[in-house]
């Protein structure tokens, strides 16, 4: 990405580094650097580190081989039985598959499949329920709410009124009480509810009666509990009231990199499915498509098993990292009921600089905001996932051991803990979970 004269700080010495780094070399050499580069990517996540950050995960092998089996490029513009152009006959049964799967792991009745990314697919949702001036509420940062619902980012784009959710700290989610006063206030077009760091089930009933109240459409942001909801270990938003699902696709649900938006309101699903066509998609990658409708088989066969253990996982490493003294973040209701947990970083500078410091340590993790500790990028906590060191063999009784790995490196000299990352991650280098 070309940076302009408005990136600044590390940002723009990061990117005069890689130039710096690429100067001279003619294009065949470049392409030579770009390969390595890739080679290097993969194996620095996959052979040189645990990877406890819960935004990533591990493809299906049978899934990612769809990504280049050389039907990306083909044009997809139009519905099935009405293409645009010639020869997507069988194109069309792989959009009608993908989405008969799709809907039948998450029991909605409809799925928009056309979605980039769950950027795209948050920016579907408003543009399909709000117009420009609507007021929404979200939540807000301190519990993870996303730049999405934030006037950076989709519902900004969209140009609309953002207010922010009162927080119930004791549930790590929204606070309803304080909610239904704001929409009295405010009288919004949504409410949307869930994040990027989900501990707790959210109260998507009482929200939804909340919304009744003002008309309002009510979204579920499922980014990070895609494969909670597949597994059936968190009740579906659905079922529970929710007008609209997005998610990303690649991350608890370790699936191609796109997005998604299920609901069950035909209305809804006839706008979306305006917006992405003759609107904003037009054709699109139907070897995604493919991938996703493998990674959908899977979870049906194999995926309630997986992430059941996601949760104990977390809940094992929630125990034996607080059993080190650090301060993991607790709910009222306990360590976490999702694949995701927390640390209050604040003693050391942060989420971000605790994840920098773990990477020293060949862990990898990221910063969250939190509604209590302080960090100078205002993301004082430091958020784990298990979703991936799950797929490569580990579970509950690694976590003890795992536990150490990440307490030492926060305490002590993280290049001292890099040896035994490297002894922990040798011994688990197969695949587990999601089969079929």
């Amino acid at each position: 990405m070309e940076q302009g004269p408005w990136s600044g700080g590390p940002v723009a010495e990061r990117v005069a580094e890689v130039r710096r780094s690429v100067a001279g070399l003619d294009l065949g050499a470049r392409v030579v650097r770009v390969e390595a580069l890739v080679a290097a990517a993969r194996q620095a996540h996959e052979d040189e580190a645990i990877n406890l950050n819960p935004a990533t995960n591990v493809m299906l092998p049978r899934a990612e081989a769809l990504l280049s089996a050389g039907i990306g490029t083909r044009p997809s513009l139009g519905h099935p039985g009405a293409k645009y152009e010639t020869g997507l006959e069988d194109v069309e049964q792989i959009e009608v598959v993908a989405a008969d799967l799709t809907t039948e792991v998450f029991g909605a009745r409809f799925a928009e499949l056309r979605v980039a990314s769950g950027s795209i697919a948050n920016l579907y949702a408003f543009l399909a329920t709000c117009s420009p001036g609507d007021a929404v509420i979200v939540p807000p940062a301190s519990i993870g709410g996303h730049v999405t619902h934030h006037l950076a980012g989709a519902a900004g784009l969209a140009h609309l009124r953002i207010h922010e959710a009162p927080v119930d700290v004791d549930r790590f989610t929204v606070d309803v009480d304080g909610l239904a006063a704001l929409a009295e206030r405010v009288r919004p077009a949504m409410i949307t509810v869930g994040g990027s760091l989900n501990l707790a089930p959210h109260p998507v009933a009482q929200l939804r009666a909340i919304a009744d109240e003002h008309d309002a459409a009510l979204l579920f942001d499922a980014a990070h509990l895609a494969g909670m909801l597949a597994g059936g270990m968190w009740r579906s938003p659905l079922a529970a009231g929710a007008d609209l699902v997005t998610m990303s696709t690649y991350k608890s649900l370790a699936g191609p990199p796109a997005g998604l938006v299920l609901t069950d309101r035909a209305d809804l699903a006839r706008r979306l499915d305006e917006i992405a066509h003759p609107g904003l998609t037009a054709n699109f990658d139907v070897a995604k498509t493919a991938a996703l409708a493998v990674t959908m088989a899977a979870w049906a066969s194999t995926g309630e098993a997986y992430a059941r253990a996601m949760v104990e996982t977390a809940v094992a490493l929630s125990t034996a990292l607080g059993e080190r003294d650090l301060p993991v973040v607790r709910t009222a209701d306990g360590w976490t009921a999702s694949h995701q947990l927390a640390v209050d970083a604040s003693a050391w500078g942060g989420g971000q600089a605790a994840a920098a410091r773990l990477r020293r340590a060949g862990l990898l993790a990221s910063g969250i905001g939190l509604p209590f500790g302080t960090a100078p990028d205002g993301m004082p906590g430091l958020r784990l996932g298990t979703n991936e060191l799950l797929r490569w063999g580990m579970g509950a009784a690694e976590m003890p051991e795992l536990a150490g790995l990440v307490a030492d490196a926060l305490t002590g000299e993280p290049e001292a803990v890099l040896p035994r990352t490297l002894d922990l991650r040798g011994r688990y280098r197969s695949l587990h979970h999601l089969d079929v």
